[in-house]
């Protein structure tokens, strides 16, 4: 192994040690892929929670090419355990991401590491006394929440609340020699919210390890997970993932699927609605559902292990995703492997993975009207829904799997040293 093969990822969450959100999956599979690629990786994080083993980030990669280091993430009171409320991620994280970023300063200063890659506010020490330490920095600022994800209940609070994390993204893309976009469609929020010039964003998407996820796709689990749940066999499934806040738009996909009984296709085509998920807005999301009188046909299915989510993919006809903000969704990536076809929104990345005709619908954020019709629209062609989901499929293959993300970033490693 060459000297310029060792790099430091940094970041607040990875999974299996924090959880399977979007950010915690695209880490792993990062530090997967380059481990799988001879790339000795030294992983900077917290502490994992509960009993979670360190040694499952490697997996079956080799593990001697793995270092991990944790570093404290203490949480404020009232800023919540689990680093997602505003003021933990405005307090806590920033102060996270001095410490872990400044123990990559030090790595890098002894010359330990070659390159360091960031995600958002986790490497704020290393890009605000970086001066004197050579090895580059490429920076994922991820979904940019604290810029836009604001539902307009509390967008002007959530703003204010988001100053600091702002400030601290700002100041690692400021001293960043490359900032990754996650999308093509959100490149201009890249620039725009961190104020880079265009020559120095790449875009690399959020991606799915593949032969990994296949493997999680056993056969037999979808029928067993339906009579499970008490879904009948002519029941369609229209399945939605993710954490249940606000800016998921769940409670507009309520709305419209309680309107959905003034379109013809729900005489012919029963229907169940199947959240996966959980988080701060279930009682908010309850009484929106009790509100559109669909209590009976929707199953808030609450958190899953990877064996039960991968079912419910399996299991499902539909997969719809109302968000009314979105980084680049990896859940949306994981319903299109499965072959299934999508209705979502104009939002975030989504629109480099929904082609409208192709293999699925777009919608405007927040509007269920909208919503309504095109669900009305995707039922009544069951047979189109099956050709969609084929299209999903060899778009992920083609397009975002990790043997073309993992190639795009080492050959981004590759621009910023040419020894490798």
């Amino acid at each position: 192994m060459t000297r310029s093969r060792r790099v430091a990822v940094v970041a607040r969450s990875v999974a299996p040690l924090h959880g399977t959100g979007g950010l915690e999956r695209s880490v792993l599979d990062l530090v997967r892929y380059l481990i799988g690629h001879g790339v000795h990786v030294t992983l900077i994080t917290r502490p994992p929670r509960g009993d979670a083993d360190e040694h499952g980030v490697a997996a079956d990669r080799d593990s001697s090419l793995l270092t991990t280091c944790f570093v404290p993430y203490r949480t404020f009171p009232f800023a919540g355990r689990r680093g997602t409320t505003v003021l933990d991620r405005s307090t806590a994280y920033p102060l996270f991401g001095r410490r872990a970023g400044g123990l990559a300063l030090a790595l890098a200063r002894e010359g330990r590491i070659d390159l360091v890659h960031g995600y958002g506010a986790s490497v704020l020490g290393y890009a605000t006394r970086r001066r004197d330490a050579q090895a580059p920095l490429v920076l994922n600022p991820q979904g940019l929440e604290e810029f836009g994800a604001t539902a307009p209940s509390r967008a002007r609070l959530k703003r204010i609340g988001y100053l600091p994390l702002r400030a601290a993204v700002r100041r690692c893309a400021a001293a960043a020699d490359r900032v990754i976009a996650t999308d093509g469609a959100l490149e201009p929020a890249v620039r725009q919210h961190l104020r880079v010039p265009a020559d120095r964003v790449r875009v690399i998407p959020n991606a799915i390890d593949l032969p990994a996820f296949d493997r999680l796709a056993t056969t037999g689990a979808a029928a067993d997970t339906r009579r499970a749940a008490g879904i009948l066999p002519d029941e369609r499934v229209l399945l939605s993932v993710g954490r249940l806040e606000e800016n998921k738009g769940f409670h507009v996909l309520a709305s419209a699927l309680g309107g959905l009984r003034h379109h013809g296709a729900a005489l012919v085509a029963p229907w169940r609605w199947v959240i996966v998920g959980d988080g701060p807005y279930r009682g908010r999301l309850q009484r929106a559902i009790q509100a559109a009188g669909i209590a009976d046909r929707t199953l808030l299915a609450g958190r899953a292990s990877d064996k039960d989510l991968h079912a419910w993919y399996a299991a499902a006809t539909l997969f719809v995703h109302p968000t009314l903000y979105e980084g680049s969704s990896l859940v949306t990536l994981e319903a299109m492997a499965h072959r299934l076809a999508v209705v979502g929104t104009m939002a975030g990345g989504l629109p480099d993975k929904v082609r409208p005709g192709v293999n699925g619908w777009l919608v405007p954020p927040g509007r269920s009207d909208a919503l309504a019709a095109t669900l009305s629209a995707a039922l009544a062609e069951p047979d189109r829904l099956a050709h969609m989901g084929s299209a999903a499929r060899t778009i992920v293959e083609e397009e975002f799997s990790w043997e073309a993300a993992g190639a795009a970033t080492l050959q981004l490693y590759r621009e910023l040293l040419p020894a490798w």
